[in-house]
């Protein structure tokens, strides 16, 4: 997904698959929960949709609208977690105080991606949207969230709030690099958010609550580049995939912000080498 997701491999077919036949509707549902518990782990769900696409042979319906629908199922999820942080950013980030601090990091977090994404994201994906770039960012990611965590500094900032106008925009620019299919968007900014002194929880929660207008911003991109090919068909495929990646993502982000303090992402760092390892094999030998 931009955020520098372009768009996952899935193939489309002229004639879709019947909505309720269950072979059909299976692989969908494969695809949303993978969906929901790659989007906000440091793992790229790029990566790992384009990999159980291929293996399944997968067939969505045509245009985007399956992606677009289980991109859109990982974003309510985000916005049923944090609905009181929303809803109180809505109500006082007008007014002095730490929501308005919120709100502002936010949006200079939003701004490089935005930027960014209108101005290259065209060009990135022709240029780098393949399994074999997806596979190396996998390692090249794995590897530097391993060695930021080994030698990052004591945190310093335990809140959004506290992070400061340069902190917040350099996990935009952070962020903006996950334009590279395979870096993960909340890798980017999660490892961004370590370096400049934010603890793990808090760099979680910036990381998700910034999905929300990220995803959102990218998902009506993608809509409106698409419009023309845009397809209901499939109704089945769609709604089992939304629903899949609406509750896998709920309960990835509610255990992630429970025990990432005591985790780390390192777990995550040798996850990820080991899948691009075995991307780049199984590449190799097809």
């Amino acid at each position: 997904m931009a955020t520098g997701r372009g768009a996952v491999y899935i193939r489309s077919v002229p004639e879709p698959p019947d909505t309720m036949d269950a072979s059909a509707l299976f692989p969908a549902l494969l695809m949303g929960i993978v969906e929901g518990l790659t989007e906000f782990l440091p793992i790229s769900s790029t990566g790992h949709l384009i990999l159980l696409g291929e293996l399944l042979g997968f067939q969505g319906p045509p245009g985007k609208t399956f992606e677009i629908s289980i991109q859109l199922g990982a974003i309510l999820a985000v916005v049923i977690v944090f609905r009181a942080t929303l809803a109180g950013l809505l109500r006082r980030a007008w007014v002095p105080g730490p929501e308005r601090f919120y709100a502002q990091n936010l949006l200079l977090a939003f701004l490089p991606a935005a930027a960014i994404g209108a101005t290259l994201h065209g060009p990135i994906t022709r240029a780098l949207f393949n399994p074999w770039v997806v596979s190396l960012a996998l390692i090249l990611g794995g590897v530097a969230i391993i060695a930021i965590e080994r030698w990052r500094r004591l945190p310093n900032i335990h809140s959004v709030p506290q992070m400061g106008p340069l902190a917040a925009l350099l996990v935009g620019f952070g962020q903006a690099l996950a334009m590279i299919p395979g870096t993960s968007r909340s890798g980017a900014t999660i490892i961004t958010a370590l370096l400049v002194g934010v603890d793990r929880r808090t760099a979680a929660e910036f990381s998700f609550v910034l999905a929300i207008p990220t995803m959102c911003a990218a998902t009506a991109f993608s809509l409106w580049k698409a419009r023309a090919d845009l397809d209901l068909s499939g109704l089945g495929q769609i709604g089992v995939g939304f629903a899949a990646a609406f509750v896998v993502a709920l309960l990835v982000v509610r255990w992630v912000l429970a025990v990432i303090g005591r985790i780390g992402f390192t777990p995550f760092g040798w996850y990820r080498i080991a899948l691009g390892t075995t991307m780049l094999a199984w590449l190799s030998l097809r």
